[in-house]
C-alpha cells in the first residue's frame, strides 16, 4: 500500500520539487503561455479560460542578493524571494503576471515588477479590502470583468462565458477533491502524512489543471478501497496562518509526537474553500466566492469573522491544539494573532506562534518548541 501511495504521490513530488522546471516543460510541449500570480484572491478560472498554465508564485529558497537593492531588510520572505527569482531570471518562463491587491508589500513588489521585468503584459487586480457588504459585491464584479477585458486584450483573444463556464467547472472539481482529501485525513490521518497533502495542494497550485483533477480522483479512489487498520497516534493538531513554501515544517511536527489533522493556510484549506454555483451568470458567481469564502487577514468580512473560523474549525477536527505559522514580517498575520489567541484561550485550547522564513526555517527551535506545547497539551 505504501508504494502504491508513493506512485500517486510521484507527480506532485516531482512538480514541487522543481515547480521551474515543470513549467517550462509544460510550455515546450504545450506551445501556451505559463500566467504567474500572487495570492489565492487571483481568479484562476478567468486564466484556465484563456488556455493558459496559472502558475502560483510561492517565493524562493536561495540566497537573496538581488532583490535587496530595490526592497527594505523587513520584507517577507515570500516578496524578497518572489523578487528574487524574477531579477535572476528563474521566471523567465512566464509570459505575464497577476497581482491581486492583498497586503502592502505584494501592493508594492506589484510596482517594482512592473518596472524592472519586461514580460508581455502585467495585471492588477484590485479587489475591495471590506468583503461583507452589497456595494463591494458589485465592485468585485466589476473588477472581475476588468480582468476578464485586460486578460482577452494581453492575450490577443475572444473569451466567452462558455469557456469561463467550463474552466469553472474544472476548479469546483479540484477544490471538491481536495477537500475530500482533507476530510480523508481527519478520519485516518496515518494513511497520509501533513507534508504529503500540503505537496498535493501546492502542485495544485502550478500543474495543468486537467492532470490534477485526474490524479486527485484516480488517488481518492484507491483511497476509498483500502481503510487504515491503526490509527496514528500523537496529539491532534490544527494549523493556521500564511505557510507558503515550507512543507518540512509537517515532518517536524509529525516526528515531536503531533498529528495534522487540518489546516487554514492560503497554500492550504483555505485555497480550496467554497464553490462556484455555474447555473448562476457566471462572473457573479465567481465574485460571489471571493466574497463568501473565509478571508486572509488582507481582508476583511466582520471583526471577529478568522477568529470564529479558526475556533470552529479547532472543535470540528477535535484538536488538542493550534499552531500558528508566519512568515516573518508578516503584518496582517502578525496583527491578526492576539485576538485569535485570545478567543482559542476563552474556549480552552492552547495555541502557539511561530515565524518562520523561507530561506532559514530555524528547524531544531521550531522542533524544540513543538515538543515542549506538544508535552503540554
Amino acid at each position: 500500500m505504501t508504494d502504491k501511495i508513493s506512485d500517486f504521490l510521484k507527480p506532485f513530488q516531482e512538480a514541487v520539487q522543481d515547480p521551474g522546471a515543470y513549467a517550462r516543460a509544460w510550455k515546450e510541449k504545450h506551445q501556451k503561455s505559463v500566467v504567474g500570480f500572487f495570492c489565492s484572491y487571483a481568479p484562476e478560472e478567468i486564466l484556465l479560460a484563456a488556455d493558459v498554465l496559472p502558475f502560483r508564485i510561492l517565493g524562493s529558497r536561495k540566497q537573496i542578493s538581488l532583490a535587496d537593492a530595490h526592497l527594505q531588510a523587513y520584507s517577507c520572505s515570500l516578496v524578497r524571494g518572489a523578487l528574487e527569482d524574477a531579477l535572476s531570471g528563474d521566471l523567465d518562463f512566464l509570459s505575464g503576471t497577476v497581482f491581486p491587491h492583498t497586503c502592502d508589500s505584494i501592493m508594492r513588489l506589484s510596482d517594482m515588477w512592473r518596472m524592472n521585468l519586461e514580460l508581455d503584459f502585467h495585471l492588477d487586480v484590485v479587489l475591495p479590502v471590506k468583503l461583507n457588504q452589497q456595494n463591494a459585491r458589485e465592485y468585485l464584479v466589476d473588477v472581475l470583468k476588468k480582468f476578464r477585458s485586460d486578460l482577452s486584450t494581453a492575450m490577443q483573444i475572444d473569451m466567452s462565458d462558455d469557456q469561463i463556464k467550463a474552466s469553472t467547472i474544472l476548479m469546483n472539481r479540484i477544490r471538491s477533491r481536495l477537500n475530500e482529501l482533507y476530510k480523508l485525513k481527519l478520519r485516518q490521518p496515518g494513511l497520509l502524512s501533513g507534508s504529503d497533502l500540503n505537496t498535493i495542494v501546492k502542485a495544485s497550485m502550478f500543474m495543468d489543471r486537467r492532470d490534477v483533477s485526474n490524479l486527485l480522483e484516480s488517488f481518492l479512489e484507491f483511497f476509498k478501497n483500502n481503510e487504515e487498520t491503526e490509527p496514528k497516534d500523537g496529539k491532534r493538531l490544527l494549523m493556521a496562518g500564511g505557510l507558503c513554501s515550507m512543507p518540512d515544517i509537517f515532518d517536524i511536527i509529525e516526528s515531536s509526537g503531533g498529528v495534522v489533522v487540518g489546516d487554514d493556510f492560503c497554500t492550504g484549506a483555505r485555497y480550496a474553500s467554497g464553490q462556484i454555483d455555474t447555473a448562476n451568470e457566471i462572473m457573479t458567481a465567481i465574485a460571489d466566492r471571493y466574497a463568501e469564502r473565509i478571508v486572509c487577514p488582507a481582508k476583511h468580512s466582520g471583526i471577529n469573522s478568522r477568529g470564529d473560523h479558526v475556533v470552529r474549525l479547532a472543535k470540528e477536527k477535535k484538536a488538542a491544539g493550534v499552531i500558528f505559522l508566519y512568515l516573518k514580517f508578516c503584518d496582517p498575520h502578525a496583527f491578526d494573532y492576539p485576538y485569535m489567541h485570545e478567543m482559542l484561550e476563552k474556549e480552552g485550547i492552547p495555541s502557539m506562534v511561530f515565524e518562520v522564513e523561507d530561506q532559514l526555517p530555524s528547524e531544531g527551535q521550531f522542533k524544540t518548541r513543538c515538543e515542549a506545547f506538544i508535552e503540554m497539551l
